[in-house]
């Protein structure tokens, strides 16, 4: 359970969300200019059917930046702030206080950025946010690299995964999720593509908190993990299914909760859909496998001391 400081931490008072068009209005346009099979196209129109056309969207420099499509279009539906690569949590902070001063404080106001400009680039201003407590809501479609830019590493990029800059990358993914979780924010889960009806109960519950919230969506990249287009909802289950993207959500910081745990599978049926791994042998993949099972183990721990079990 939350201590007593952090349950009095102070939340911005709930103010109620009328979309003109109301939620379930698919405001997402064709002409997009993302690569086939990606999957960020895929959870933006599927949040934006959820949150309504009264929303902002602040975008740094990320593959959304280019899928959006070039000034003066916009595949989006909804207005959006681009901005420099590491301020996508304070220009969000600003757009709302803006907001507020117009008296418009009931629009939803999303920072929407990658890996690298949140793993790495953005973190820091992101952890202000979050220590502020900002009325804003970060999602990070984690592609694993700075695909944007060439497929080179990033914080986010697993370990001995192929990058353009890393013939194999030497340390382990950064625990983002366990960063974000000692902020003690309302509200931070994981998401997956592959897994829709779990992706958007929490959707809409980031949507309806207040404070600053975090959905850690993985958003797979047919090109930079070297695999069939095809594939890219195949992958996004099977890293859940392996363990290597468990689901779950945590509140206040402190209530760690499982959402869903299918059926397990081997780390290696994951790792051979992808060209990224395909320099690893049998006693590299047991060593990824060996990494997966503790930070699962490491996990379950926490959930059961919220549940007190």
């Amino acid at each position: 359970m939350a201590d007593g400081l952090n349950a009095a931490r102070p939340r911005p008072a709930a103010e109620p969300r009328v979309p003109a068009d109301g939620p379930g209005a698919d405001l997402f346009s064709p002409g997009h200019l993302a690569c086939p099979g990606c999957a960020a196209p895929l959870l933006m129109r599927t949040f934006l059917e959820l949150a309504g056309p009264r929303t902002v969207l602040c975008i740094p420099a990320c593959c959304y930046a280019v899928i959006d499509g070039g000034f003066p279009y916009s595949s989006s539906g909804v207005n959006v702030v681009h901005c420099a690569f590491e301020t996508a949590a304070v220009t969000a902070a600003g757009v709302k206080a803006g907001l507020r001063a117009r008296g418009e404080g009931d629009v939803l106001v999303v920072a929407w950025a990658g890996d690298g400009g949140t793993f790495d680039i953005g973190l820091q201003s992101m952890s202000a946010a979050a220590e502020r407590n900002e009325d804003v809501l970060y999602v990070c479609y984690d592609n694993e690299a700075y695909m944007n830019t060439g497929i080179q590493r990033s914080g986010a990029t697993p370990a001995l995964a192929w990058t353009s800059n890393t013939p194999s990358k030497q340390g382990r993914k950064k625990d983002l999720d366990g960063i974000m979780a000692a902020h003690r924010i309302p509200y931070f889960a994981t998401v997956s593509p592959g897994f829709r009806d779990d992706m958007v109960a929490k959707m809409k519950r980031a949507i309806a908190t207040r404070g600053f919230r975090m959905l850690h969506a993985l958003s797979p990249c047919p090109p930079g993990w070297k695999m069939d287009e095809r594939l890219g909802l195949t992958a996004a289950r099977l890293a859940v299914e392996t363990r290597v993207f468990p689901l779950y959500e945590v509140t206040d910081g402190a209530v760690w909760r499982e959402t869903l745990r299918p059926p397990r599978r081997p780390v290696a049926d994951y790792l051979g859909l992808q060209g990224r791994f395909a320099q690893l042998d049998g006693p590299a993949r047991e060593l990824v496998q060996r990494a997966v099972d503790a930070d699962d183990a490491l996990l379950a721990e926490r959930f059961r001391a919220s549940s007190g079990a």
